[in-house]
């Protein structure tokens, strides 16, 4: 299992140039945002109440990745914000 830093680092790395933060709660669910390339302090995707223990192969983080990058690259508004559901953990 990767540790907090690590799955940080993979997660937030994977959005560059991107502005990407990924927080763990203490309840160890993660939030995860990313940030409009043209204006860095606009959030333009977050989801909320992904489970980390989840994510405990490269299989499984690299499809959180890929469902994230998907609904960032349908998405139309401003902002989405989700609640992890049937894409995330």
């Amino acid at each position: 299992m990767l540790s907090e830093l690590e799955l940080r680092g993979i997660i937030e790395g994977s959005f560059l140039p991107n502005r990407c933060e990924c927080t763990k709660a203490d309840d160890a669910s993660l939030t995860i945002k990313v940030y409009d390339h043209r204006d860095r302090d606009r959030v333009h995707l977050e989801v909320k109440g992904i489970n980390a223990d989840k994510l405990d192969s490269s299989r499984a983080l690299c499809n959180l990745i890929t469902g994230l990058r998907e609904d960032l690259k349908h998405s139309h508004t401003p902002v989405l914000q989700r609640a992890a559901g049937r894409a995330y953990y």
